[in-house]
């Protein structure tokens, strides 16, 4: 079994592996093995019996917990067994705190550290009431675009004759007259004011990141920013193909709407607020969307493919962004934008953590050298299809030819492109067929 959020095998025992039973404490628990390798195959420990007085003593004495300790043999090999518990409190360890996630122990500092420690304390950093602030600072325009938008959602209860306090009271943005983070958030006049970076920062790049074409910037709170930064990408940094059905005339973005959409809330409910600036990059053949704050603990990229639940960051501005129907509460938004890319026969998207943040990447063409690679494609497949791109199609011999193969390795590697609906044939079968792209 290889090592996972819950399992860590070490084939001998060190002090400095009481930062995995830190992390392990403040994540979701679990259990390290001494006397495993890599792989989870015993190769025992020579010290058990020392081993078996000392890690208690030190996981207690040097965390302040208790872990289960347990002895096992295998083949006449004895191997150790530290089961740790999740902890409600925040677990350190010399004053430095670490948690688990995926198969992988991290430190904890600077903002992820004021995170998890306002989690801990059963707080989230949204709840925090800005003394700051006041109800001058609101926007009374944006919180009447969430109305609208709410009202067609029908998910926000009656809150006709409110006041603005009173509403915000009903959003739960408010606690009495004093303002909560989420609020300025949301709704704020000039939530840059308040917090650093409140931007969205867009780029259009060449072929290379230090080719930067132009860029922008948008400003303003979450609602604000929903409604200006496609606008802004619509009309400087994104080209519609049209076409014609008779007198009917039809757009069709570069990029489904629906995954875009999807990746800016993403980005903006779940980022992380004292951090940097959220950033949508721009290239020929491809368009990433960056955002500060990594994945909860316990959720990994594999699990984003799928059904997983929602655990989000900030939840008051999450269930406010539920309300107006913009998202909704099961966890479904990444899902949302690989099933939009697939309808549209673009690549499946890629997500993964970069720079202490989150970086989903839409590609606009599956026929590059890098998309098919990762369709599975051997390197003389991957020739002939970009023989194809350049030159409309192949044919059985021509295959031959460019690749220096047999009229048999032709023949099945053409059909396997066409089993993964990379290309059809065309054509009687024989000498006149031939192969094109699959559009």
């Amino acid at each position: 079994m290889n090592e996972t959020q819950a399992i860590e095998y070490k084939s001998s025992w060190h002090d400095d592996y009481l930062k995995w039973v830190c992390g392990f404490a403040n994540a979701t628990g679990g259990t390290i093995f001494i006397g495993k390798n890599d792989k989870g195959e015993v190769v025992g420990v020579s010290d058990h019996k020392k081993l078996m007085d000392d890690i208690p003593s030190k996981v207690k004495s040097h965390l302040g917990i208790i872990a289960e300790v347990n002895l096992h043999s295998e083949e006449g090999k004895y191997f150790i067994e530290i089961i740790t518990p999740p902890y409600t409190v925040a677990v350190s360890l010399r004053g430095r705190y670490y948690q688990r996630s995926g198969s992988t122990n991290t430190e904890l500092i600077g903002t992820a550290l004021t995170d998890f420690l306002l989690r801990k304390s059963g707080q989230t950093w949204d709840e925090i009431i800005e003394s700051r602030a006041s109800i001058e600072d609101i926007d009374q325009k944006s919180v009447d675009l969430f109305l609208e938008a709410s009202e067609k959602s029908g998910r926000m209860p009656d809150v006709k004759g409110l006041s603005l306090i009173e509403l915000l009271e009903k959003f739960r943005v408010a606690d009495g007259s004093k303002l909560k983070r989420a609020a300025l958030i949301l709704f704020g006049k000039d939530p840059g004011r308040f917090y650093p970076n409140l931007t969205v920062k867009m780029g259009r790049f060449g072929k290379a990141d230090d080719d930067l074409k132009f860029q922008e910037t948008e400003e303003g709170n979450l609602i604000q920013l929903l409604q200006e930064v496609p606008k802004q990408l619509g009309h400087k940094f994104l080209i519609k193909n049209i076409r014609f059905e008779g007198l009917l005339r039809i757009e069709k973005g570069e990029y489904p709407e629906a995954a875009l959409r999807e990746m800016l809330l993403n980005a903006l409910v779940h980022r992380n607020y004292m951090g940097a600036m959220i950033q949508i990059r721009i290239y020929d053949n491809k368009l990433s969307i960056w955002n500060e704050g990594t994945l909860p603990a316990g959720i990994t990229f594999a699990n984003l493919r799928g059904n997983h639940p929602s655990k989000p960051r900030n939840p008051i501005i999450a269930d406010v962004c539920f309300k107006g129907g913009y998202i909704d509460a099961w966890g479904r938004g990444t899902l949302k934008i690989i099933t939009a890319c697939r309808e549209a026969e673009l690549p499946e998207p890629e997500m993964k953590e970069e720079f202490g943040g989150v970086m989903i990447t839409l590609f606009k063409d599956r026929y590059t050298e890098e998309q098919l690679r990762k369709m599975g494609l051997n390197e003389r497949q991957v020739k002939a299809v970009l023989y194809v791109v350049e030159n409309g199609s192949i044919t059985n011999s021509q295959y031959q030819q460019l690749n220096e193969v047999g009229k048999t390795v032709a023949t099945e590697e053409l059909q396997g492109l066409i089993e993964k609906s990379v290309m059809k044939q065309i054509g009687s079968k024989g000498r006149g067929s031939k192969y094109e792209l699959e559009k």
